[in-house]
């Protein structure tokens, strides 16, 4: 692996992420993200005879990265298919699961792929190049409502319905095709003051929808679930309140909603004992080394026996 591979993707929170795991030198691990594959590497050396890593991710430029490695198996995949993948290599259960859900500084550093506005591009956003919809389209394509929607749901943007109006109107005279006629629509509608702070948010926005983000996680969530063996980790790092939240949720209650299961006498019947109770935040010192671990939250939850009845 050269120098230009290594610099992909800084892991964020590498130590705590895979101790977290608590990893067996023979058991079977999944790191859905695997993108620059850091965290994969950690994994992989701890592991020993009869141990196994299966790697996922649905961008081709991860598959550079990938580690020559006997102990390894890479899947160009989306994670929401993790179970159907898993059972078509002959697994039933694994001991680990560990989701690093931020976008990679190599996607951010890419001027071709749009998730940016630091550069001009196509507006693109694809996760997957091979897959259909890209940022333009929906700019282009989708009505007035359906964007507001996209802009407060996903971007948590209060002028939501003023910037969904201001697309449709321009995009009447002409197609949006890049991120710079994209700023040059949506900029005079933020204060200087906080400009990359909205701009981020609208642009988080429509990468989610781009590329289906809360749907996918919803059904790795529910497929992680049932994958892991009782005592298996769910290791998930978020960047984002949404994601966050249905992180959070699933691993209390056992669904993304967070509703509570009971039983006859009203306790709560969970599938994950929460190993870390409190998030887990970088340190000054690896925000400084990586800007990126900023908003980094990281949640362990522990496969139970049984469902808890506590």
């Amino acid at each position: 692996m050269n120098k230009d591979e290594q610099t992909y993707h800084i892991p964020v929170l590498l130590k705590e992420s895979v101790d977290g795991m608590n990893i067996r030198p023979g058991g079977i691990y999944v790191d859905v993200t695997f993108g620059g594959g850091g965290h994969s590497r950690e994994i992989l050396s701890r592991l020993g005879e009869g141990g196994r890593l299966f790697g996922f991710d649905q961008d081709e430029d991860a598959e550079r990265n990938i580690t020559e490695n006997p102990q390894f198996t890479f899947v160009r995949s989306n994670f929401r298919y993790l179970r159907n993948f898993l059972r078509y290599h002959g697994i039933e259960q694994v001991d680990g699961i560990l989701a690093d859900l931020g976008v990679s500084s190599h996607h951010f550093d890419d001027s071709q792929r749009g998730f940016s506005f630091r550069f001009d591009g196509e507006l693109d956003m694809r996760m997957n190049k091979r897959a259909g919809l890209t940022a333009a389209d929906v700019v282009n394509t989708y009505d007035e409502s359906r964007l507001a929607d996209i802009f407060y749901l996903y971007g948590e943007l209060k002028n939501s319905r003023k910037l969904s109006a201001t697309l449709v109107k321009a995009r009447g005279a002409n197609h949006i095709r890049t991120i710079g006629e994209f700023l040059e629509v949506v900029k005079p509608l933020f204060g200087h003051e906080r400009e990359k702070k909205e701009l981020a948010k609208v642009f988080q926005a429509l990468r989610i929808e781009v590329n289906r983000e809360m749907e996918a996680l919803k059904e790795m969530l529910q497929a992680a679930t049932e994958a892991l063996k009782p005592g298996g980790r769910l290791v998930v790092i978020t960047y984002h309140s949404l994601e966050d939240r249905m992180v959070k949720n699933v691993m209390k209650t056992g669904n993304a909603e967070g509703k509570a299961d009971v039983d006859f006498f009203g306790n709560l019947r969970a599938p994950f004992r929460l190993i870390n109770n409190k998030v887990i935040v970088p340190d000054k010192e690896e925000i400084e080394r990586n800007p990126r671990s900023r908003s980094a939250k990281l949640r362990i939850a522990e496969k139970r026996e049984k469902p808890s009845n506590e």
